[in-house]
């Protein structure tokens, strides 16, 4: 039996018109979106099918509406019997694998992550921090340009360990810029500046990691149905209060992705569906092993395909 993995985007991967041919398509799938306006106060789904893209781009935007198109993908897919035996999600992505895990409610999620990008925002100024993509240099290597810049007076750190050869910094802009320059001394191919609001995943992050926390308190998060592959341990996570204290560190510790791609691997993975728009995560599971098979649904057509090439695997 095939072995399934869902894996969901993080910011970045949002695009205005997502989702629109499935909730056109679909009753149901159209429910979702009414949900997140309805729950939020406001029109997410207008911002999300119509734009401007400066507005869907914006973080406390960007979190609820690839949550909301992603979670809609996810039950497409299990309404079409095929369900998966982890799930996992790279940043925001994390809290739809946690949907579709049983873990949180789309109501809850949808308003938790809006929550948190409003707290991401207002943790560091517009300008102060940044994050950038180092190719071609090794984790240690970046590990020590990363410490001896931070020795330094300015925070910057590892931030996202993508896959073999792209690992992003993120920290104050002078200690990425700073730490830019010296990996691409150490040996990095380039250094790529990255267009974000803020310095994710790192300690400057931690202001609204304890704001976070409160929002999360207040939850009621289950035992997860499938167990979901942690950003923070790269290890599969079941229990709901270990999952809520996974979910406060995630805000100011590394994405361990290729790790967490190894590992699902490991557990013996060897198809990974990616729920929702874009294609950034299967392109970086390629690179972690060529050897699986990945999927991209975000339409009708492609969810089709996934039904047809899967067929009578999945399941039993």
């Amino acid at each position: 039996m095939t072995k399934i993995a869902f894996i969901f985007p993080g910011q970045g991967s949002q695009s205005v018109g997502m989702g629109q041919q499935l909730i056109e398509s679909n009753e149901d799938s159209k429910k979702y979106y009414e949900q997140a306006d309805e729950v939020l106060g406001f029109s997410l789904s207008n911002i999300m099918l119509e734009g401007p893209a400066e507005e869907l781009t914006k973080t406390y935007n960007a979190q609820p509406a690839l949550l909301t198109t992603s979670t809609m993908v996810a039950k497409k897919l299990f309404d079409a019997g095929i369900s998966p035996d982890y799930t996992a999600g790279h940043s925001l992505g994390e809290y739809s694998a946690l949907v579709a895990s049983g873990v949180l409610s789309f109501e809850d999620a949808v308003l938790l992550v809006h929550k948190r990008g409003l707290f991401m925002n207002e943790a560091v100024p517009a300008g102060e921090g940044a994050m950038a993509a180092i190719l071609g240099l090794d984790k240690d290597s970046l590990i020590d340009v990363t410490k001896e810049v931070s020795a330094n007076g300015e925070t910057v750190q590892v931030a996202n360990l993508n896959c073999p050869g792209q690992i992003v910094i993120s920290g104050t802009a002078t200690g990425v810029e700073e730490a830019s320059a010296k990996a691409k001394e150490a040996g990095a191919k380039r250094a790529i500046p990255l267009v974000v609001s803020g310095p994710f995943h790192s300690e400057l992050m931690r202001p609204a990691a304890a704001k976070l926390d409160d929002a999360i308190s207040s939850l009621d998060l289950k035992e997860a149905e499938i167990p979901v592959i942690s950003n923070v341990t790269a290890l599969p996570v079941t229990e709901s209060a270990t999952i809520k204290n996974l979910l406060v560190e995630q805000l100011y510790s590394p994405v361990r992705w290729e790790e967490s791609i190894g590992k699902m691997i490991e557990l013996g993975v060897t198809t990974f569906i990616e729920c929702g728009p874009g294609k950034v995560l299967s392109g970086l599971v390629k690179k972690i092993d060529r050897s699986v098979t990945t999927y991209c649904v975000h339409d009708e057509e492609s969810l089709q395909q996934v039904m047809d090439l899967l067929g009578e695997n999945v399941n039993g």
